[in-house]
């Protein structure tokens, strides 16, 4: 087993439960549809949070495949795991609140929007902050490091979050989320056009491969 493939197993699972906290809270309003307002602020807040996530597995392999052992990137894996499982827990009501007579998701948006984003936030600065050092210890400007849509999507992705945490306008925040989503969606469109650009891949392995 790798450092990575050691790394990864501790990181994938807590992570792994933030996706599935998101995915039970969802049920829970499903199962009681008839007495929930759904409203579209909550389910779109809980995509942007499940993308988000999605994005960490990405940098998980981008920025740690390679990285030795270490205790030190357990405890940043369990601190960043954490952040996002309490925002994936008070995205969607809990238990007690949809057996109520009554849920409107709208309010358990504005009820709770500052915490997840601010989760959001967080974790996103922890992983930045370890890129960045790592990159200046090591003297690695990578190639998207120099491209301007890496900064502008940083500045995008950091501004947004904070806005969405802090920012008291009601509007402000609306656009905050949105933009986020449509950022994301960006990302996730230019991720498969590359597959497609590079023609899809083999479901044989290669013929050097080992059994």
């Amino acid at each position: 087993m790798s450092a990575f493939e050691f790394f990864f197993s501790f990181y994938g699972l807590l992570l792994g439960l933030s996706v599935a906290e998101l995915v039970a809270g969802f049920a829970r309003v499903l199962h009681r549809r008839r007495a929930v307002r759904f409203g579209w602020l909550t389910p779109l807040l809980a995509v942007f949070v499940a993308v988000d996530i999605a994005t960490f597995w990405n940098q998980a392999w981008t920025i740690f495949r390679f990285a030795p052992f270490s205790m030190a990137l357990l405890v940043v894996g369990l601190v960043v795991a954490a952040v996002f499982y309490v925002a994936a827990s008070v995205t969607f009501p809990g238990r007690e609140a949809t057996e109520e007579a009554s849920t409107d998701l709208d309010d358990q948006f504005w009820a709770h929007r500052r915490a997840v984003f601010s989760c959001v936030l967080i974790a996103n600065l922890i992983i930045a902050a370890v890129f960045f050092a790592n990159a200046g210890l090591s003297g690695q400007m990578t190639k998207s490091m120099q491209s301007p849509i890496f900064w502008i999507g940083l500045v995008l992705f950091m501004g947004g979050t904070s806005i969405g945490a802090f920012a008291r306008s009601r509007r402000l925040v609306i656009a905050a989320l949105i933009v986020l989503v449509a950022y994301h969606g960006f990302n996730v469109s230019r991720s498969a056009n590359s597959l497609i650009q590079s023609g899809g891949w083999s479901f044989t392995p290669p013929a050097n491969a080992s059994e």
